[in-house]
Parts: structure tokens; C-alpha cells; sequence
């Protein structure tokens, strides 16, 4: 598929790379399609970049590689979205909010993660209790871990 990107310019994705959030992302109801694009550095950043509106992305973050105890419950209504499974290997990632005045004050949104199932394409933006915070700063912890896999719905979930 083809698509344009007003931070990357044209581009061209597999169709199997397509994310479906039915829902939408909050904010952003109208928009359903993304594709995961790496960041050109060696960081962990990714984009989430919607493949129907050109200007619409985020950076995000798999949340274990800055908050290595965040855990997520999944509902079942949000495993019955994505058609997942705990043989799915779910994932979350959560978007970052990068001020453009100090790039070192990153925060994540713990608040609405993202929930992917790589074997269906389908995704969740989860809303979470107020416990959770919408602007995490990322560097407060030093460690840096590899992503792991989400456990099963009745499970708290490592992300």
C-alpha cells in the first residue's frame, strides 16, 4: 500500500503491516489504519503512523523499556477487539509526548496504552484508572529492558 506522510514523504508498506483499531485512537475517532514505522536511530522509539491521514502520528514506546513493573489487566471486551488470545503474544506500546522546547522531558501516557495483536492486526487504545498517570516521564528510570510479551486476560500483564 501507498501512502503519504507529511513528516516522511511518500511511502510503501506490505498491507500485512496494517494495524486495525476499530475503535480509533481517543481524539481521533474517524482514523482507523496505522502502520509501525522504526525510528532511524538505534531507540527504541517507534511511530504509529496512520496510513489514511497524512499529518496523523505518534511516537511510542514498548513500556517495559522504562517502567519495568507497569502492568495492565485485559478485559475480556478488549481481548474480544483485538480477537486475541494469550497465545497471540499481545503487546503494548504506550505514546510519548516529546516537548519540543526539551526532548530530555519525554513523558509516556500509562493512562491509555495500546494494546496490538500481531497474529490478527487488530489494536485497543485502553483507558485506564486515574492510578495511572497520562504524562509518565520516561528517563526516570535508568534501566533499559527488551519488550515482553502480554500475558493472558486474567493475568497482570508485564509490558
Amino acid at each position: 500500500m501507498k501512502f503519504a506522510s507529511t513528516r516522511f514523504g511518500n511511502l510503501e508498506v506490505s498491507d500485512d503491516s496494517i494495524l486495525t483499531f476499530p475503535s480509533g485512537i481517543l481524539g481521533f475517532p474517524d482514523w482507523s489504519r496505522y502502520v509501525i514505522l522504526d525510528h532511524d536511530t538505534d531507540a527504541p522509539f517507534k511511530w504509529l503512523h496512520c496510513v489514511e491521514e497524512s499529518s496523523l502520528a505518534f511516537v511510542i514506546i514498548d513500556p517495559s523499556c522504562f517502567h519495568p513493573n507497569y502492568r495492565v489487566e485485559l478485559p475480556a471486551e478488549v481481548l474480544a477487539e483485538v480477537k486475541g488470545t494469550e497465545a497471540d503474544g499481545l503487546t503494548l506500546a504506550v505514546i510519548l509526548t516529546i516537548p519540543s522546547d526539551d526532548p530530555g522531558r519525554i513523558t509516556a501516557n500509562l493512562r491509555g496504552p495500546l494494546v496490538l495483536n500481531p497474529q490478527t492486526r487488530l489494536c485497543k487504545q485502553m483507558v485506564l484508572s486515574d492510578d495511572y498517570p497520562t504524562r509518565y516521564p520516561i528517563f526516570s528510570m535508568p534501566v533499559m529492558r527488551l519488550p515482553m510479551e502480554v500475558e493472558s486476560q486474567s493475568e497482570a500483564i508485564p509490558a
